[in-house]
């Protein structure tokens, strides 16, 4: 299909998928676990298309079986396959065990992976500059040079680049995801840094509005610093809300805590398509928070992804708290 000529779309995420095999024990010979999709793309993908938005995907998965069934559940969570490439290679996995409480642990299969070698080439400069926005994250700039200079040229065509700097320690160091986001921050209308630990080891921030402040020195547009159970810090520039500003929108609290994978792509992917969709900064975020706080209810990725109806319905539960004025 010619992607040039399709409908454009109000959001594009581009990334690694992943086969996600999960347990509730941990690791060990003859533990029972679950097949799932996930990774950090699919999450953000899934929860902008429950939000409302038209959502393509920029991923490469092997032209196999395996391949095509992955094709086959992104299309079932409402997510164009019209951006996907199908290559002949390894795809990625990882095994994730999760207590009670919702906490992970991971162990990843995923160098040398199909989705490593996502490069420039396989960015349409058309449908990039016609997307409301296009989302990337540091995850995508870590898994190889080309996969990373593909995010640097979406960077610079898209209207709206929006980039979580999403920093594992187990695939880059703190050095070169800094280096990252140092450079693309400048070309970013938002940025999704959590703290304490990314604003912490790749801006040196001691609090979420230094942190903040610190990505607007450097030219992003707009920041949603997310600090897990307490809240998120924004500031914006003017675009994303009338006048420029700061809030603190605080979190709202999870109804069953099972699995926390993708709560914090949940977060983006529902706040990007809100803007897009036309929502000013501080409500988008607020939906943001309330998907978040819902999708940790499911186990993997995308085990349990709320419609709009219901991350609304959850946000005006705590409506009445609202985003209120920062007290840096």
């Amino acid at each position: 299909m010619n992607t040039a000529a399709h409908q454009p779309f109000d959001v594009v995420v581009m990334g690694e998928i992943l086969v996600e095999v999960a347990t509730d024990l941990p690791f060990a010979h003859g533990v029972p676990a679950q097949l799932g999709i996930s990774g950090d793309a699919l999450n953000v993908a899934a929860a902008a298309a429950a939000a409302g938005a038209t959502v393509g995907l920029l991923s490469v998965l092997t032209d196999d079986e395996l391949g095509h069934a992955i094709a086959a559940r992104i299309a079932e969570l409402g997510i164009s396959t019209d951006l996907l490439k199908f290559r002949r290679g390894q795809q990625g996995v990882y095994l994730v065990h999760s207590d009670p409480a919702g906490e992970r642990e991971f162990s990843y299969a995923r160098s040398g992976s199909v989705g490593s070698t996502l490069g420039p080439d396989d960015v349409d400069p058309d449908v990039v500059k016609a997307a409301g926005a296009v989302v990337a994250g540091g995850i995508a700039c870590a898994i190889s040079p080309t996969s990373r200079a593909a995010v640097v040229k979406a960077a610079g065509l898209a209207t709206r680049f929006v980039y979580d700097p999403n920093f594992r320690p187990r695939l880059t160091t703190a050095e070169d995801a800094t280096a990252a986001l140092t450079a693309l921050a400048p070309q970013a209308f938002l940025v999704t840094p959590s703290f304490p630990g990314e604003t912490g080891a790749l801006l040196g921030a001691a609090s979420p509005q230094e942190a903040a402040a610190r990505l607007r020195s450097l030219g992003t547009a707009n920041v949603a610093v997310t600090c897990g159970a307490e809240g998120i810090q924004l500031e914006w520039s003017g675009d994303a809300a009338p006048g420029a500003g700061s809030a603190w929108v605080p979190a709202i609290p999870a109804p069953a805590v099972v699995d926390q994978t993708g709560a914090g792509d949940a977060f983006v992917g529902t706040l990007t398509a809100r803007l897009v969709l036309g929502d000013d900064f501080p409500t988008a975020a607020r939906y943001g928070a309330a998907a978040s706080s819902m999708v940790v209810g499911g186990k993997g990725g995308t085990g349990f992804i709320p419609t709009f109806a219901q991350t609304k319905a959850h946000a005006s539960g705590n409506f009445a708290e609202g985003a209120q004025p920062s007290h840096a």
